[in-house]
């Protein structure tokens, strides 16, 4: 298996493997009435401005309840109370992947929220004359912590696996100290155009970010250096004419998908021995946390990161424990060694030899 970054020789591009397209299996439900509602609300949020990716996954959670109507025989917006959304939502709750696993709680809203706002549109639109959905309870998201937040030791063995001495290591390299330095998401770098940096100014324009917002992000010294080696030397030998602008380029000298993308990352991870799982988020749970250790407002972290609220950004400070552990070693009694010049700092140790019955210590402190 070769090293990341020597797939690619230099002024030679792999040529892609066509397959023909996979023909989609027949949906049974497609006779249903309901169909027709869905299509006339998902192009209601094209016209409202809704983006495409968000009114895609709606169309997907629309698809899966009618399905399961047409299952039921329901088929008019009318047949539908909120006893049988409950029924539904019981039925998410009771589903299970390929793996044996449950659909996690978040998995759960996102299928169920679409639901909430299409209820919403018919009752608005007098196709039903209320509205089932408007007293459906979704399920509490728990608020996790990352699994594992890579040091900066980790941080520095994964982006020195890039091969350098090829154009795809110097891009790979290049991709991987962007993650880094500026936490974007990995959709968000994926959607960068090269007249989305700025050298000038040193930063990046992401362009309609997690809920339609833009932002400017400030990109380190270090990676702004790769950034303009691959930009320079790499880019040029990677597009295919007519070139779409796009940043970051494949093998193929197509723009990255966010799975593409996510697979080189994984794969650098597993050559610098780090098994945690994930890919890009890891990187930006990086930046984030040493950020907020070296003393960055959280504020400014919010800003970077592009969080909408406040307590999305707040989880770092959880992660975040070097503070903590400092002031733990400071300010808790229970410590392993004392300043032996205050007596009144002795604690009485009953396994230590020399201790009598009131705790105190024979022989040296």
């Amino acid at each position: 298996m070769p090293r990341p970054g020597q797939r690619l020789k230099k002024h030679a591009l792999w040529q892609k493997r066509r397959s023909p397209p996979r023909v989609p299996a027949p949906d049974p439900s497609a006779s249903n009435s309901l169909h027709a509602y869905a299509a006339a609300y998902l192009e209601w949020s094209r016209v409202m401005g809704y983006r495409e990716q968000g009114v895609v996954m709606r169309d997907k959670a629309l698809r899966r309840f009618i399905r399961w109507c047409d299952e039921r025989g329901l088929s008019s917006p009318g047949e539908i109370t909120l006893p049988i959304l409950e029924r539904y939502q019981r039925h998410l709750y009771q589903v299970r992947k390929a793996d044996g696993q449950p659909l996690a709680f978040t998995s759960q809203q996102a299928l169920l929220v679409p639901l909430k706002g299409w209820f919403k549109w018919l009752t608005r639109s007098r196709h039903t004359l209320t509205n089932p959905a408007s007293e459906l309870m979704l399920p509490r998201t728990p608020l996790r912590l990352p699994m594992h937040v890579l040091t900066v030791a980790e941080v520095d063995h994964l982006i020195n696996q890039a091969d350098v001495s090829h154009i795809s290591g110097i891009r790979d390299r290049a991709i991987l100290e962007t993650l880094y330095s500026t936490g974007l998401r990995r959709m968000e770098l994926a959607s960068l155009a090269v007249y989305d940096w700025s050298r000038a100014q040193g930063a990046l324009s992401v362009r309609q970010g997690k809920g339609g917002r833009d932002r400017v992000v400030p990109i380190g010294e270090r990676a702004a250096a790769w950034l303009t080696r691959y930009a320079d030397e790499v880019r040029p030998q990677l597009v295919i004419e007519p070139d779409d602008g796009a940043l970051f380029l494949t093998d193929y000298g197509e723009a990255f998908g966010k799975n593409r993308l996510g697979d080189m990352v994984r794969r650098h991870l597993d050559y610098a021995g780090i098994t945690t799982p994930g890919s890009c988020h890891l990187l930006r749970h990086a930046c984030a946390t040493h950020m907020l250790e070296n003393g960055a407002d959280i504020r400014f972290i919010q800003a970077l990161l592009g969080h909408a609220d406040l307590n999305s950004t707040q989880i770092y400070t959880q992660v975040s424990i070097t503070k903590l552990k400092q002031i733990h070693a400071a300010t808790h009694p229970a410590r392993l060694r004392r300043d032996r010049g205050d007596p009144a700092q002795r604690v009485a140790n009953p396994w230590r030899r020399g201790a009598n019955a009131s705790g105190d210590v024979s022989g040296r402190w």
